[in-house]
């Protein structure tokens, strides 16, 4: 049997006072048709990335509105997370190819994964990213397949995308985060394009008291009378964290009193690579004193990943968020979400969140990064202006009911 997953308790009307109105209504007119369509969603983790957080509000508001959603996860494999952790990569553009026992590996275990899923009665598969994506090939009866592919396929590494491709096609509806992750001369007619967003009730991005993440920070060595810089992303050379600690070297020549916290709390189960990275970033700090790094969830002892990780974008007066390859990154919308201005790398999901000199500011270096880190900090009025036009493009665009709304668009397509 698959691994299940029990979601959150969320109804649509607890969104009400946030949403806007009209998304309200047209969720619910979307919905009364598709009651007791059965949504079985399935990804590689129970926690830690922005699937499971996302899916954590929308399996359960789905099932709210009428329909009957529930939530699995494929049986966990140390060595077949290392081998989809290269077809990530090699997806997003790194050149590597798989060997032919790689292959075989990934193969074998969405046969296994298959096996699982026949055993579960689905009016819907939504398949999240590549780890099952070959499941489809390999299953006895098929009702209609959704692949929701999260990461950045602008560039894929052409082999990686050839042997992925024939099981992409298999499926009825194949959705990307934007128009330019679709490869080239794909099956349009099978394409979606919607955002992902956040939960703005969930306890990450809830509001807490500015006071109340001080006394969190403080209580981690951070000197919350100076400036502080934060990037809140798993340890992967596409988050660039290193990039961000050459902006910040470069920045606090002119604020000498700078601090930056990188924050990467390892929660996946499909990320071998963690900890290298982790050590390289260690070992390019320096020693400094003013740069925190976290990495292991017993750092933060009985608190919760999601109250620490609020308290941080909270507290920071500048968030960064310098990606390389960003399929979309939820901890921009997180941060715009708390009114913090955002500075991202110019690529992927990024620009369509932030638009720059508005909510934020986009850059295709350290140097640029840290240029607008100095403006921010020094400009106290444009901080709080572009916090603010960061909150409310947030709320417009990026919030679960509008999530829950695409897929009630996609669902009727496919029933139709």
């Amino acid at each position: 049997m698959l691994p299940r997953v029990e979601p959150s308790k969320r109804t649509i009307a607890e969104y009400e006072p946030i949403a806007p109105t009209e998304l309200i209504a047209e969720i619910k007119k979307l919905a009364a048709p598709l009651r007791g369509l059965r949504v079985i969603h399935l990804n590689a983790t129970p926690k830690g990335g922005g699937v499971a957080e996302m899916l954590q509000t929308l399996v359960s508001l789905q099932n709210d509105v009428g329909l009957k959603a529930e939530w699995y996860v494929i049986p966990p494999n140390p060595d077949f997370f290392v081998v989809t952790k290269k077809i990530h990569n090699t997806f997003q553009g790194k050149k590597h190819s798989l060997t032919n026992q790689e292959k075989q590996l990934y193969i074998e275990h969405n046969k296994k994964i298959a096996e699982l899923m026949d055993d579960i009665r689905a009016d819907v598969w939504v398949v999240h990213d590549p780890q099952p994506m070959a499941a489809i090939e390999y299953l006895r009866t098929r009702p209609a397949m959704v692949s929701r592919i999260h990461i950045d396929t602008s560039t894929p590494h052409g082999p990686t995308l050839s042997f992925l491709e024939r099981y992409m096609k298999q499926y009825d509806r194949v959705v990307f985060s934007l128009p330019e992750f679709v490869p080239k001369d794909f099956d349009l007619k099978r394409v979606v394009i919607f955002n992902p967003a956040i939960d703005p009730l969930s306890p990450k991005n809830k509001a807490l008291p500015p006071r109340a993440a001080d006394t969190i920070l403080e209580g981690f060595g951070i000197n919350i009378l100076n400036p502080l810089a934060v990037q809140v992303s798993r340890f992967d050379p596409w988050k660039d964290p290193m990039g961000v600690i050459d902006a910040y070297y470069l920045a606090k020549n002119k604020i000498p009193d700078l601090q930056l916290m990188l924050v990467g709390l390892a929660l996946a189960q499909d990320d071998p690579e963690a900890d290298k990275i982790f050590k390289k970033v260690q070992k390019h700090a320096k020693g400094d004193p003013d740069i925190f790094l976290f990495s292991d969830i017993a750092q933060i002892g009985p608190m919760s990943n999601d109250l620490f990780v609020n308290a941080v974008q909270v507290g920071a007066d500048v968030v960064i968020q310098k990606s390389t390859r960003e399929g979309f990154g939820l901890v921009v919308t997180e941060a715009m979400w708390k009114g913090r201005p955002v500075i991202g790398g110019n690529v992927g999901g990024i620009r369509v969140q932030i638009e720059h000199g508005k909510s934020g500011f986009l850059v295709n270096s350290s140097g640029e990064a840290a240029g607008h880190m100095v403006e921010l900090l020094e400009n106290r009025i444009l901080r709080r202006k572009m916090g603010r036009a960061a909150k409310e493009r947030a709320r417009k665009h990026f919030l679960l009911p509008r999530l829950l709304r695409d897929y009630l668009k996609m669902l009727t397509e496919l029933k139709g």
